[in-house]
């Protein structure tokens, strides 16, 4: 990639970046969200034409390309943001645009075997015949890395694939990443976890604001160094310092059961960060979703400062006090769509209204008291909320919920592909609002997040509740025996 350089209007996106990629090796960038990453990702896969600069891929020339020749040259991507056809099975995903069968009919029987093949180098017991919308985010990210194998890729560029998986899921990642680069593929890797690019990656390349900043071997820097790298400053503490909690229980639930999770009681603090671990299929978000009112309980109790609640949709859920922000920021926390001034006033516009019409100038300054407050990057609040970065979405989810004002928050893999330095932003957000005296569950799969943000640990397995744990009990190989169903 050669003087790349992509212009939008009143922006520059990339300036003049130049990087190039060996044959066979696991290439990291990284960079915090607006650098330029995507853009970058995306003018070597076609989806973008540059505004100026070369692509030269195996001595040829480019000045850009389309997604099909990318695709006939051997480039594949793995998108952080899952493009699939939900509507329709694993088998027909994975093998979607490929002329493999010898006759005008699909052979499901043989089709679904040979995706059964590709998901075994995943360990991944996926049923191929299952539709892709009834699966968890984890498995449909498998499923986008089994699509990029069977095309026999030359060039794979995977985007935050470790994202929404568990540990051992990622140990299983890093292994098909190793088998790649034993066949000569090029990996392209992104991931805002800088830890495991030590674990496989050989050289790291950085952005900073759409610049190229510098290429290093893994080898010859550390975490601290790729930060400063990264963010242009120091950050001191990952995981900033909170006061404890009290002692004032402002929900309790008791024999919780429904939604694929049975039997759970535990206890909330006022300003307290509560965490949830667990394994893939473990009911964490099951049971979150159950407490706000986005599934329904069979049995068992809910209480709100002694009162006992059982909401039986999102909005009652509202009504209770409780907020969430969901795992998924594309498709259940932002109207991706609609502008960000919309977005955050949704949540409460009956508030905003006067006479039964929604007071514009009401709302605008609320959207800009939070646009300052959570420090949303956006040059116009009309913007529509696609036009931003992943944090920043996560920044506008944040402030839809705290606009209706709630006591408890639900964050639900809060910094779920979120460069550092944003991360770092959240956390500080997360525990003002504790010491604000809001309460706080946190479910993630980050177990180093759970471990550094957490004052408590619930531990949940196939939908029971395995152990709790408090924080001087806290340690990775104790979360994951209980996760792994071991009480």
């Amino acid at each position: 990639m050669k003087h790349i350089t992509k212009d939008y209007p009143g922006v520059k996106a990339l300036d003049d970046v130049s990087i190039s990629f060996e044959k066979g090796e696991v290439h990291a960038l990284v960079g915090e969200n607006g650098a330029g990453k995507s853009t970058f990702i995306k003018t070597i896969s076609g989806a973008i034409t540059p505004t100026s600069g070369t692509i030269t891929f195996e001595g040829k020339e480019y000045s850009s390309l389309t997604p099909h020749e990318a695709i006939e040259l051997g480039i594949a991507v793995v998108y952080q943001e899952l493009i699939q056809f939900e509507a329709m099975s694993v088998a027909d995903n994975i093998f979607m645009g490929i002329d493999s069968e010898s006759s005008m009919v699909i052979n499901k029987a043989e089709r679904n075997a040979k995706a059964r093949e590709v998901l075994a180098q995943f360990d991944s017991d996926i049923d191929p015949a299952a539709l892709v919308r009834d699966l968890s985010i984890a498995n449909r990210q498998i499923i986008e890395l089994a699509k990029a194998m069977v095309r026999n890729a030359k060039v794979v560029i995977m985007d935050e694939p470790t994202a929404a998986i568990t540990v051992q899921e990622q140990k299983r990642l890093y292994e098909v990443v190793r088998n790649l680069k034993a066949k000569e593929v090029t990996v392209i890797y992104i991931s805002h976890r800088l830890e495991e690019l030590f674990e496989i990656c050989d050289r790291v390349s950085v952005l900073r604001d759409g610049q190229y900043i510098t290429t290093v071997d893994i080898h010859d820097t550390d975490r601290q160094g790729l930060i400063r790298y990264m963010v242009g400053r120091e950050l001191t503490s990952t995981y900033p310092e909170k006061k404890p909690a009290g002692t004032e229980v402002v929900l309790e639930a008791e024999h919780l059961s429904g939604n694929g999770v049975e039997d759970i009681s535990f206890k909330l603090h006022k300003g307290e960060i509560l965490g949830f671990a667990g394994l893939v299929g473990a009911g964490r978000t099951e049971l979150m979703h159950l407490l706000y009112g986005a599934a329904k309980k069979t049995s068992g109790t809910v209480k709100i400062n002694g009162r006992e609640v059982a909401p039986r949709n999102p909005g009652e859920g509202m009504k209770a006090g409780i907020g969430l922000i969901p795992e998924d920021r594309k498709f259940q926390g932002c109207f991706i769509d609609k502008p960000i001034f919309w977005n955050i006033s949704i949540s409460n516009i009956m508030e905003l209204c006067r006479s039964g019409v929604i007071d514009r100038k009401a709302e605008m300054k609320q959207a800009q008291d939070y646009r300052e407050k959570l420090r949303i990057k956006t040059p116009d609040l009309v913007q529509k909320a696609s036009g931003l970065s992943g944090g920043n979405q996560q920044k506008v989810v944040i402030a839809k919920s705290l606009a209706a004002l709630p006591d408890i928050l639900i964050f639900d893999e809060p910094t779920r592909g979120i460069d550092i330095g944003a991360r770092h932003e959240i956390y500080l957000l997360m525990n003002e609002l504790a010491e604000q005296g809001k309460s706080i569950l946190m479910v993630s799969s980050d177990m180093e997040e759970l471990l550094g943000m957490s004052e408590r640990l619930i531990v949940l397995h196939e939908g029971h509740k395995t152990g709790e744990l408090e924080r001087p009990e806290f340690s990775q190989e104790k979360v994951l025996t209980l996760a792994s169903g071991i009480a």
